[in-house]
């Protein structure tokens, strides 16, 4: 049975999380631009995020954010918000800088205490995109590495060439039962699913049933 799934790459997310962010600052004409970076794996934990945030700096001017949940570049879980400033100086020119970042599954929020003097719409746009990639420049950086959840059922006989099959693509034995076949959960790197349906087709001789579970990791 063809493993459902396109077979997506490792990519870069951030190593802080949302409890120990990672935290940069600029002045720009007395104003305090205060950014945080997390990994957020979802819209729901990008939003907790702000949240927290927006909670710890209640005495900021503004609090304006962006999150681009996905992998990188991807648009399908993304959102963002001015917080008061005027439309399309913050949030959305944040998030443009995230999306070319290389960078996946992360929230920023730009606090700003309002230093007396007025930026313009191109001033403030340019100094929420500087706050953003002046973070970005020193987040840490760790690889996430996209897996699928597999359901196998093998002959006895076949068990042992299965084992030595596993590390060659990287994959992890979740859970094994044994009846009257062997029943395995495996977790394998997306990218490896191709070929590892043909190896496994191959080494049992095409009686191996292998299903893609719904829930991936």
């Amino acid at each position: 049975m063809a493993l459902q799934g396109a077979g997506m790459s490792r990519y870069a997310v951030p190593a802080a999380s949302p409890d120990q962010p990672h935290c940069t600052e600029i002045v720009i004409r007395r104003s305090r631009f205060l950014t945080l970076c997390a990994h957020t794996p979802g819209p729901v934990a990008a939003r907790a995020f702000v949240e927290e945030i927006r909670r710890r700096h209640a005495d900021a001017t503004h609090n304006c954010w962006a999150y681009a949940a996905g992998a990188p570049g991807h648009t399908a879980q993304i959102g963002s918000s001015d917080d008061g400033e005027p439309h399309g100086t913050a949030g959305r020119p944040m998030l443009q800088v995230m999306l070319h970042s290389g960078v996946g599954e992360l929230c920023v929020v730009v606090s700003r205490w309002f230093g007396g003097v007025k930026l313009g719409t191109g001033g403030l746009v340019r100094a929420y995109q500087d706050s953003v990639r002046e973070n970005l420049s020193s987040l840490p950086l760790v690889e996430r590495v996209p897996k699928a959840r597999l359901a196998l059922t093998v002959e006895y006989a076949h068990v042992d060439a299965l084992r030595r099959l596993l590390p060659t693509f990287e994959a992890q034995t979740a859970t094994e039962d044994y009846a009257a076949q062997a029943h395995l959960t495996l977790l394998l790197p997306e990218e490896h699913l191709a070929q590892f349906e043909l190896a496994l087709a191959g080494l049992s001789n095409g009686s191996a049933l292998c299903q893609r579970m719904e829930e991936d990791v």
